[in-house]
């Protein structure tokens, strides 16, 4: 979830529990049954915002346990190609070395 969409999520549940608060206030019920009404709507908000954030705690976890493979693969990627450069670059020095020694030896003579 972007934050972004979070934040806009946010604002969207903060006014849906004001309006239902206030709706509820000006309700034409007794006192009881309003804090009643209060209550359960408090509950059922903290239910769905616990639901919520337990579902993007989710997704963040498999978002970065996805990156955390794609970065492993690709470093391992990467240190194969350079361990094969690697081999390529000693084995052209070895063969140029193996040429000054004959060369030398030419000259020795």
């Amino acid at each position: 979830m972007t934050n972004d969409s979070g934040n806009t999520l946010l604002a969207l549940l903060t006014g849906a529990a004001i309006g239902a608060g206030i709706g509820i206030l000006y309700a034409p019920d007794k006192g009881t049954k309003t804090r009643k009404k209060i209550k359960k709507r408090a509950m059922e908000t903290t239910d769905d915002l616990t639901s919520r954030i337990s579902h993007a705690k989710e997704e963040l976890t498999k978002t970065a346990e996805a990156k955390k493979v794609d970065f492993e693969q690709k470093l391992e990627d990467t240190i194969s190609n350079m361990s094969y450069k690697a081999d390529d670059i000693i084995s052209a020095l070895e063969k140029k070395l193996a040429d000054l020694k004959n060369k030398n030896a030419q000259l020795q003579k």
